[in-house]
């Protein structure tokens, strides 16, 4: 059983995203930063990082410490998320549906190569939730999130991850190139163009793999 997060692990810095901040990497902003943060719960980077939703424990605390990164990048209140084993599963396989979604979006098709176990997962345009629509004292509209427990907390993702596309900032989310890592990253870059969460973790090795095969086909 992998361990539960403490309250303020050492890798952790206060204030930061609990699962993205396991891999070194800048958070993308606002709301969008839940987004990343459940992509990043997996298992990846070197050395091997837990999955953070492989029990219940470590789920519901990093459920925990991420609404409340939620609350203070986004100014609104913190809801309460309690996870139970059902609902786990549904986060589980809610966060396999983004990471395909995300990859396909970044391959333009869908990758007819891909195992039988990713090829048995819900497509994730099947996704649906509720939510609801605020208006503020200023004028400004809200997005909601509604349900209790996982489906509370899918909804927050599914309704940040949508102000971000009509920001056009969603598109920035990425999941690294490296079929190893999958690490969730916010490309910075001008034209958009990044594809690895880190070029000397994979981009460099990555490249360097490439180049041996092809040396190796030419010899």
């Amino acid at each position: 059983m992998v361990p539960s997060i403490p309250d303020h692990p050492a890798d952790v810095v206060v204030g930061s995203w609990p699962a993205t901040a396991r891999y070194d990497l800048d958070a993308a902003p606002g709301g969008l930063g839940l987004v990343q943060d459940l992509l990043n719960t997996i298992s990846a980077g070197a050395p091997r990082q837990p999955d953070l939703l492989d029990d219940l424990g470590s789920a519901t605390e990093w459920a925990r410490l991420a609404v409340a990164q939620w609350s203070t990048a986004t100014g609104r209140p913190a809801p309460a998320v309690p996870l139970d084993p059902a609902g786990l599963g549904e986060l589980r396989t809610f966060r396999e549906e983004l990471l395909d979604g995300i990859d396909s979006g970044l391959r333009g098709t869908p990758d007819l190569g891909q195992s039988a176990e990713a090829s048995d997962r819900v497509p994730a345009g099947s996704r649906t939730t509720e939510a609801t629509l605020r208006l503020d004292r200023d004028g400004s509209v809200h997005l909601g999130p509604a349900g209790v427990g996982a489906d509370l907390l899918i909804s927050l993702v599914l309704a940040a991850l949508f102000e971000a596309q009509l920001a056009d900032v969603g598109r920035r989310i990425k999941t690294c190139r490296n079929p190893r890592c999958r690490v969730a990253f916010y490309d910075r870059s001008r034209n958009n163009s990044g594809v690895w969460h880190s070029v000397r973790a994979c981009g460099h090795p990555t490249n360097l793999r490439a180049h041996r095969a092809r040396q190796r086909q030419v010899d």
